[in-house]
């Protein structure tokens, strides 16, 4: 018996998908879970180095946001990846295929749909994608982890299950992130690459002074690219350097996520779920140029609940930016109720629970 993944292209789709494998062969030691995606997305680095095999097809992006030639080069590789697909699928024989997003999911999913085998789909998003919105009239079952996104999935069989994070992410559910009277702790990341529009933002709201800086401590991802220069510019604000420490990447979230009292950051499904897992209240400024703007979504899908502040990111100022952060900086009561509304979406075991489903158990 096995089952085969398909799907990824960013860390938001794959890691997930990862601790979904991990889950079912815990519960089904016997299963064999294979993952299928494209050369190009980080799922060719990620999958390896978490123990699994990978299988590639060609395909590419058929978003709207992407550049007209992306996409016409996309529709002529369709038929090689629906054989390609075709072909795996006849040799592996799969009890189960699970599409979790992203380019690969495509084909994959909807051919296993035509051989009769059981099919899901996994919308991480309040506005799913694409390939998942094509997918879902085809597939036996739809797994969301925002409601918003059933009314999308035109499928009978929609079930809520929420979104896997790593245990030290679910760990951190027990420590309250309270501030301490004399200290105000501001987390700032904008994914791996990080956010150059974030960057400017803070660097900005420093130069500006005021008294929202008298406790503040920062811990400030920049991305790989954007660096040197942020740091550079640090080392010229004499009055707050000291008070901020400045990171390429940040390679222990969970320790950084216990640390914070409140997070400024991009609202890609990763980030909101290990929010939520975790119970940090956040300021959120969604990519304007995402898939299908389902940051956007995402964060209006929290804001809505009082789980998050929604920040455009065309609002993004610096008097803004301070006037933000002031009202949690003065309000721990508030910042208290940002915290508990966004741990509403947090739901733990969740790569157990998608596990159960899949395995029919």
């Amino acid at each position: 018996m096995s089952i085969l993944i398909a799907g990824g292209g960013t860390g938001g789709h794959i890691y997930p998908a990862i601790y979904i494998a991990k889950a079912i062969l815990l519960q089904a030691p016997n299963e064999t879970v294979e993952f299928v995606g494209t050369p190009a997305g980080l799922e060719a680095k990620l999958v390896p180095l978490a123990g699994f095999k990978i299988h590639f097809i060609p395909i590419g992006k058929l978003n709207r946001n992407v550049p007209l030639f992306t996409r016409i080069k996309t529709v002529l590789q369709l038929p090689l990846a629906f054989f390609k697909a075709l072909f795996l699928l006849l040799r592996l024989r799969p009890s189960a295929v699970i599409g979790v997003g992203g380019y690969a999911s495509g084909p994959v999913v909807f051919v296993a749909a035509l051989l009769g085998i059981r099919t899901f789909i996994w919308e991480p998003n309040a506005y799913p994608g694409l390939a998942n919105r094509w997918l879902a009239p085809f597939v036996t079952t739809c797994l969301v982890v925002f409601d918003e996104a059933t009314k999308f999935l035109k499928n009978k069989n929609v079930l809520r299950v929420h979104m896997p994070v790593r245990k030290e992410i679910e760990a951190l559910a027990q420590f309250p992130n309270t501030p301490s009277g004399h200290e105000f702790r501001l987390l700032v990341f904008g994914g791996s690459q990080g956010a150059s529009t974030l960057n400017n933002a803070l660097l900005a709201a420093l130069k500006k002074g005021g008294a929202w800086l008298k406790k503040i401590k920062i811990v400030h991802q920049t991305g790989p690219g954007d660096f040197a220069r942020v740091q550079a510019e640090y080392d010229k604000l004499d009055g707050v350097k000291n008070n901020v420490e400045v990171k390429e990447y940040l390679h222990d979230m969970p320790e950084r996520l216990k640390w914070a009292n409140l997070v400024l950051a991009r609202s890609g499904t990763g980030t909101i779920s290990e929010l939520a897992a975790s119970g940090r209240g956040a300021i959120l400024v969604p990519l304007p140029t995402a898939a299908d703007d389902h940051q956007t979504k995402n964060a209006e899908a929290l804001s809505r609940t009082g789980g998050a502040v929604l920040l455009p990111q065309k609002e993004l100022t610096a008097e803004r930016l301070i006037h933000e952060i002031e009202i949690f900086e003065d309000s721990p009561a508030k910042l208290a109720e940002l915290a508990n509304h966004i741990r509403s979406f947090y739901k733990p075991d969740a790569a157990r629970e998608i596990a159960r489903i899949v395995l029919g158990k």
